[in-house]
């Protein structure tokens, strides 16, 4: 299945360890690098899928120096979209509690942007997910950020989280993705590169 990534070396550039679970559900190889404070910024005349397919090819301009000619670098990031506004991580606590009031009982998309990136190639693709939110009181989304702490996750929320389980009342497209990684495009992508 993965005779074409035999001569790699594959590198997953992320500091999540949903990403990692999830890469590693492919029964593939890899190795973890994480840089710290790559830049996140995108220009502001970006909208919807064009932001984390921006970063994720962002990310993978910072990890040019750990790319030898047997690399295969994977990147990505996560964002929530509703109503033409980037949900990405929190600041702080309030803001959590901002983001997920703004999202309760509406419909939101979670776009993940993935990137792989070899010496001399670089495929870089999008996928997105539709979740619906049951509404949410101020208690059971306090809850949330303060026992589960959220910030370090796109529009403030894990669906394999409590949140999850209590506030999703319906999903379009990959689970997965909603969970920070598509793993089937990713896998596709991977047959293919």
């Amino acid at each position: 299945m993965f005779d074409n990534l035999s001569k790699y070396n594959i590198l997953l550039a992320s500091n999540s360890p949903r990403r990692r679970e999830l890469l590693s559900g492919l029964d593939i190889g890899y190795e973890v690098v994480a840089l710290p404070d790559v830049d996140e910024s995108y220009p502001a005349e970006l909208v919807h899928s064009e932001i984390p397919t921006f970063i994720a090819r962002q990310k993978a301009a910072a990890y040019e120096s750990h790319l030898e000619k047997n690399t295969l670098l994977i990147t990505a990031d996560t964002i929530v979209w509703l109503d033409g506004e980037v949900f990405g991580k929190p600041i702080d606590e309030e803001d959590a509690v901002r983001m997920l009031k703004a999202l309760s009982g509406k419909t939101h998309e979670v776009i993940t942007g993935v990137c792989l990136t070899s010496k001399n190639k670089q495929n870089a693709f999008h996928v997105t997910s539709s979740v619906r939110f049951a509404e949410l009181d101020e208690e059971e989304i306090r809850y949330y950020v303060e026992k589960y702490r959220p910030l370090d996750k796109a529009g403030a929320y894990g669906i394999q989280e409590w949140i999850g389980y209590v506030g999703v009342q319906e999903l379009k497209g990959s689970y997965f993705n909603v969970v920070g990684l598509p793993i089937q495009r990713l896998y596709e992508a991977l047959k293919g590169f």
